[in-house]
């Protein structure tokens, strides 16, 4: 039997259409992407609520391939980066292969066969000899475990689902979290509630953001002048991996940690009220939850109708939300509650069926979560990942993506060149990299002990912390540079093709 198509990528966010990019650009043309949404972007096609925009600058938030000069600011509001997505599917022509409101359900290899079935709905299913899991890790909007949320007789809406029809303004409002959606959400929607209600169980580190507006003129010269644009971007990743990968992974060896916290303890004297200053300051160090950047956060404090409540949530009544400290009413219940992350059932979001009928979620329970380079796992043939355990490094996504789109490339290619109709990773080369990852906690800052209060979704089941404990210049020459052999590449009806 053959398989509708050559890959299988799921998923129509950045990730998925930068892997459709790279697979064309090899000669990989036959290729389906599968999109539950009814349009691309991934998360900038979901996202929609009040103040969103990127929390890395621009230069970085792109592929090196497509560079825009034209961002109206360093940090590019949202709806830009939903235009870029479209963009770059227009510019690439990969619309035509793209297939919305199409969401896969399970996915099941036939071993006999060596290519995956995946069930999209009313009965249907995709098949291809080859699968690439580009669902992100922001797709499944996370509720609070709160008692009564049912019962709240006003509007609830998450962050991730905003509801455009509802009118905020002169209405009372409690928000839930203060991660980064809440973070960009908040002195976005402050000057035109009647009295906003912020209730906050854990502080967020807030930092200074570099942001502003990018006129004409400099938009001129980063498009025309040579070298301008290339000199912006790697300045731009310069600052990124020195405010992520290196404070995170190389904490207590260098100083830039600590530098971090002091200019976030600076930022926090934007609060003028010492008590409400005190509650905003995290206890926990810098990079054991995601960080955020922005200039009008902290100042939206000293508005006098925004009300900061640290008191423990009881529950949600009717009327508003309870607390420890007493009940606070509103009108409008908004829910920056994050996405679920590490937990079986999103990545990916959908059961997936290996060797033997074993199932990811549940070998990842089992033996921890682990994937060689972040892209693979043992028993489960022609199978890939872009946000795989230990694939991420916490630099610019975009970079994440290029170099596992490069590791799945290389595969294919060599599957090409032998005419196999199996790709596995070796169990010896998967262990290897593990250990390799887990011998690097020491100097993480995840493992130094500050951590304890952070209540970060960095942490999966196991207390691992499944980023890649690299900086980004090794993730980019190991993406080129892996060894193939580390792979089984197999026929199908060859000896045992998958058992050795």
């Amino acid at each position: 039997m053959q398989p509708d198509h050559e890959v299988a990528v799921i998923g129509a966010g950045f990730s998925g259409i930068g892997t459709a990019i790279k697979l064309d650009e090899a000669g990989i043309r036959d290729w389906v992407m599968l999109e539950a949404g009814d349009g691309v972007g991934g998360a900038w096609h979901w996202n929609t609520y009040p103040g969103i925009g990127v929390d890395i600058p621009s230069f970085s938030y792109q592929f090196s391939f497509e560079q825009r000069s034209d961002w109206s600011r360093v940090y590019a509001p949202g709806e830009e980066l939903k235009a870029y997505a479209e963009h770059c599917v227009d510019a690439y022509s990969l619309r035509s292969r793209i297939r919305l409101n199409t969401k896969v359900t399970g996915a099941e290899f036939d071993e006999e066969n060596h290519f995956w079935r995946l069930p999209v709905g009313d009965g249907k299913t995709v098949t291809a000899r080859f699968m690439v899991g580009a669902t992100g890790v922001f797709t499944q909007p996370k509720p609070p475990d709160i008692s009564g949320l049912d019962s709240f007789a006003g509007t609830v809406m998450h962050t991730a689902r905003w509801d455009h029809d509802e009118d905020l303004r002169g209405r009372r409002v409690a928000i839930v979290g203060t991660g980064a959606s809440a973070v960009q959400v908040i002195p976005s929607i402050a000057p035109e509630v009647e009295k906003l209600t912020v209730l906050q169980r854990t502080p967020i580190w807030c930092l200074p953001k570099p942001d502003a507006r990018i006129g004409p003129g400099l938009r001129q010269l980063l498009g025309r002048v040579p070298g301008a644009q290339a000199a912006a971007r790697a300045l731009s990743q310069l600052y990124v991996e020195l405010n992520f990968p290196l404070p995170a992974h190389f904490h207590g060896v260098l100083p830039v940690a600590k530098a971090g916290e002091r200019a976030g303890l600076r930022h926090l004297r934007a609060v003028r009220d010492p008590a409400v200053r005190e509650k905003l300051t995290p206890r926990y160090g810098l990079g054991c939850k995601r960080p955020s950047f922005s200039n009008e956060y902290l100042p939206a404090f000293n508005r006098p109708n925004v009300e900061l409540e640290t008191s423990p949530i009881e529950e949600i009544t009717a009327t508003g939300v309870r607390t420890a400290a007493g009940e606070h009413e509103a009108d409008v219940l908004i829910l920056a509650t994050g996405f679920h992350v590490f937990e079986k059932g999103n990545m990916p979001p959908y059961p997936v069926l290996g060797r033997e009928g074993v199932e990811l979620g549940g070998w990842w329970e089992e033996n921890r979560s682990q994937a060689y380079e972040g892209v693979s796992v043992p028993g489960f043939p022609n199978m890939f990942m872009i946000l795989g355990p230990y694939g991420f490094n916490g630099a610019s996504y975009f970079t994440l993506i290029e170099n596992q789109a490069r590791h799945i490339v290389r595969c294919l290619r060599r599957a090409r060149t032998t005419g196999s109709t199996a790709v596995e990773i070796r169990s010896e080369a998967n262990r290897r990299y593990f250990e390799k990852m887990l011998g690097r906690r020491d100097r993480q800052v995840f493992f130094s002990g500050t951590c304890a209060t952070a209540n970060s979704y960095y942490f999966d089941e196991h207390g691992d912390a499944p980023f890649r404990a690299s900086p980004t210049l090794e993730v980019a020459w190991r993406s080129a540079r892996f060894d193939l052999d580390d792979y089984r590449f197999t026929q199908t009806g060859s000896e045992a093709a998958l058992t050795a």
